[in-house]
């Protein structure tokens, strides 16, 4: 069953940022686009890049490595060179908290 699990505090990644955390076993990136937060998989289908560390344009997210783009709402590859989408997390936000449901 899902639980509700918390990943950061709102303030610690404001609008514009990103960050990567090690939860429950998963590399989660966690982007703050214009005040709403997405939360996928941290590690490029193609590569294993950091997408943390990518640019964002839009609700889209494309890795510093080689350039592969993913959704930040569903975590679906969006053009090569990744032919995979990484995992997507339904965000919660509860008083400052983010949380994820793992």
């Amino acid at each position: 069953m899902p639980k509700l699990i918390k990943i950061a505090a709102a303030k610690d990644v404001p609008p514009g940022e990103a960050a990567a955390f090690d939860l429950e076993g998963q590399r989660i990136a966690l982007f703050n686009v214009e005040g709403t937060f997405y939360a996928i998989g941290d590690t490029c289908t193609h590569r294993g890049g950091p997408l943390s560390e990518g640019s964002v344009a839009g609700t889209a997210v494309t890795c510093p490595w080689h350039g592969a783009d993913f959704d930040l709402k569903t975590g679906t590859a969006l053009g090569p060179p990744a032919t995979q989408g990484v995992p997507s997390f339904r965000v919660v936000i509860e008083g400052g908290d983010v949380k994820i449901e793992i």
